[in-house]
């Protein structure tokens, strides 16, 4: 028997309950991981309150870093004994051992640790797919500026960051005056607090009028139609959350009317439904982070068993950087 974290339903943090599960061998195309460290999430809170609706019972995380323990037929590149981690679907990371399916585990160079890789694998190839493949249909160039919300959170560090790798200007916003400086040493361009300013015009006034070319939106609704007024002509609206909760309905004539606009709602898991492409992307992550250009910011670590308040403290905006679970 192992321990993990299940859901009977769905509803508050206190849904999160740590039970004792039976874990069997790993099938065709599976492994068994024990896991050393895990990451925590937003997506995470859509599946504990049903945005993302699960079936029921239902194991909750979607990142994690450990050890090797079993590998099924089919599997080829892994090994028993192999540090690895992973951005994976189905949910279930929060336990000490899993079987998973293998395509989406990749192995952890030995430069990079258990915990960065728990905390960085989700949202570093989250920062990925969607500064490198999310582009504009004119495309980005050094210069070009971006805003990017929720620029204080684990994929707005890492985004900022690789963002001034690229030679992009990164317009951040964040909540506070603290988050909008941690914005700023991270690499980016410029921090909003949108607590106090009008992010749309404070873009407006950045950019001389002409707006940015792409908008990275995980907070949604609260922040959706602002985000339309700080684009250029035939710019992009990324979204790929719903911090704030999902965007309202809108007539796709007002696209129009706001300079032809593109939007996109992405998701990590249609980035990485291949082996191939998940190797690729991990790839091009482990190298900007071993290169000194990216650094994981680990900022709050919780024991396993205080995964409530993990949930409440993120749920809150309570946290900055990545959060992980420890197991003890």
């Amino acid at each position: 028997m192992t321990l993990a974290v299940q859901i009977r339903q769905h509803g508050g943090p206190e849904e999160l309950q740590i039970v004792d599960v039976q874990v069997g061998e790993p099938g065709p195309g599976e492994v068994r991981i024990r896991h050393r460290a895990l990451g925590l999430n937003f997506i995470d809170v859509y599946h504990r309150t049903g945005l993302y609706p699960l079936n029921m019972p239902a194991s909750i995380g979607m990142e994690g870093a450990g050890v090797i323990e079993a590998v099924g037929e089919g599997v080829t590149h892994l090994r028993v004994g192999d540090r690895a981690a992973y951005a994976s679907q189905p949910p279930g990371s929060y336990c000490e051992v899993r079987v998973m399916p293998a395509k989406c585990v990749c192995k952890l160079p030995d430069a990079i640790s258990f915990e960065t890789g728990a905390a960085m694998m989700l949202k570093g190839l989250t920062a990925q797919y969607l500064l490198k493949k999310t582009r504009p249909v004119e495309g980005l160039e050094p210069g070009d500026f971006v805003l990017f919300h929720a620029a204080a959170g684990g994929v707005g560090l890492i985004a900022c960051q690789w963002a001034k790798a690229l030679g992009l200007q990164l317009i951040g916003t964040a909540g506070s005056d603290a988050k909008c400086q941690l914005a700023l040493d991270n690499g980016a361009a410029y921090a909003i607090n949108y607590a106090k300013e009008d992010f749309a015009a404070r873009v407006k006034e950045i950019t001389g009028g002409r707006g940015v070319k792409v908008v990275y939106d995980s907070v949604g609704k609260d922040t959706w139609d602002k985000s339309l007024d700080c684009l250029r002509p035939f710019g992009l609206m990324a979204s790929f959350g719903n911090a704030s909760g999902p965007v309202a309905p809108f007539a796709p004539g007002m696209l129009g009317a706001k300079g032809s606009l593109y939007v996109t709602r992405q998701t990590l898991f249609s980035h990485i439904t291949t082996r191939e492409a998940t190797q690729a992307m991990a790839d091009d992550l482990f190298a900007v982070v071993a290169s000194g250009q990216v650094k994981i910011h680990i900022a709050q670590r919780y024991a396993l068993r205080d995964v409530q308040q993990a949930h409440r403290d993120l749920e809150a905006r309570k946290t900055t950087g990545s959060t992980i679970l420890t197991l003890e």
